[in-house]
């Protein structure tokens, strides 16, 4: 069954650089693609020496895409001063789906790492969650919300009591764990210097609790980060990136019947790095399947800087 998933989701041909920063100085990362109105639109994070900051991109075809703006700014004297690097919540996971975004309580939710520290990934990092009325406006998102994991919670996992990173929110339609929303992170534990991936769950979207005593997905080794979790069939897919334990930064998948138990590929990674552009690393995904074709969307380090690139499940004609 895992080598039937891989036939279906594999992207052996790679498209190339498909989105840069208007500001070709500054790094970005971590996108997250969805559509409303036929139109397909993407958050994406940038890091310019400060911090992060969450902003929206826009598309028609999925290979030319249009920076709009920023939607989560720097504030001051705040929790989240310095970092606010978000990734829009209740995303229709169904594989070939319509890969809409949800409301719940008449709003839309971004979840975000956040913290006050300068500096890249610097300092105790944490969960906040934003949430707006509107999806694709470019307006402040508001995040005037206490956050929802912190590694000091007094319940917090010995993976995660050092920092968290990366979030992902769904909503679990069947409740497998109980709760109609369970959200995936990556973190890291002071007593191992290594990333896995944990589970938590909800009732109401604010708030949070932890779900199972251990992660779900782990090396204990590396970093094993950014969950996306996508339904195909009866089967849940979880992409997911790897990292140093083996050389390098390269894309890798896990299925479950339940989301909570995870089997690992052992196979060769979906996207990995092969070409000047994402010679150094070829991580963090996010994966579509539209009109039969797989775009497979990661974070390439390389000589263009840190851009987004795409890998695709066939040959697409360039631009």
């Amino acid at each position: 069954m895992m080598e039937q998933v891989f036939e279906e989701i594999k992207t052996p041909f790679k498209y190339g650089v498909v989105f840069q920063h208007p500001d070709t100085t500054k790094m970005i990362d971590s996108p997250t693609i969805f559509r409303k109105d036929e139109v397909w639109y993407m958050t994406y994070i940038v890091f310019d020496g400060q911090g992060y900051e969450t902003w929206l991109a826009e598309s028609e075809d999925l290979l030319n895409w249009e920076s709009k703006g920023k939607i989560m700014s720097f504030t001051k004297d705040t929790w989240d001063a310095n970092q606010k690097a978000g990734y829009i919540s209740l995303v229709n996971t169904a594989w070939g789906g319509d890969y809409e975004v949800e409301k719940f309580n008449d709003q839309y939710w971004m979840s975000y790492l956040g913290g006050s520290s300068e500096g890249y990934e610097s300092g105790t990092l944490k969960i906040g969650m934003a949430n707006s009325p509107t999806l694709t406006n470019i307006v402040e998102w508001n995040t005037n919300n206490n956050p929802l994991l912190a590694p000091e919670d007094e319940d917090v996992r010995w993976f995660e009591n050092k920092t968290i990173y990366k979030s992902l929110v769904i909503r679990d339609s069947e409740m497998h764990t109980g709760h109609p929303f369970v959200m995936y992170y990556n973190a890291k534990g002071d007593t191992a210097n290594y990333e896995g991936i944990g589970m938590a769950v909800s009732d109401d979207m604010l708030n949070w609790k932890r779900f199972g005593n251990d992660p779900v997905i782990s090396k204990g080794n590396g970093i094993c980060g950014d969950a996306q979790i996508a339904k195909f069939n009866d089967i849940y897919i979880m992409f997911y990136f790897g990292a140093f334990w083996k050389p390098g930064a390269f894309e890798r998948f896990a299925c479950s019947y339940d989301l909570i138990n995870w089997t690992d590929w052992e196979g060769e990674d979906l996207v990995a790095p092969s070409e000047d552009f994402d010679e150094k690393y070829a991580h963090k995904p996010w994966v579509i399947k539209w009109d039969g074709v797989v775009y497979h969307f990661y974070n390439a380090v390389g000589s263009e800087g840190r851009v987004l690139a795409l890998a695709t499940s066939e040959e697409l004609p360039k631009n």
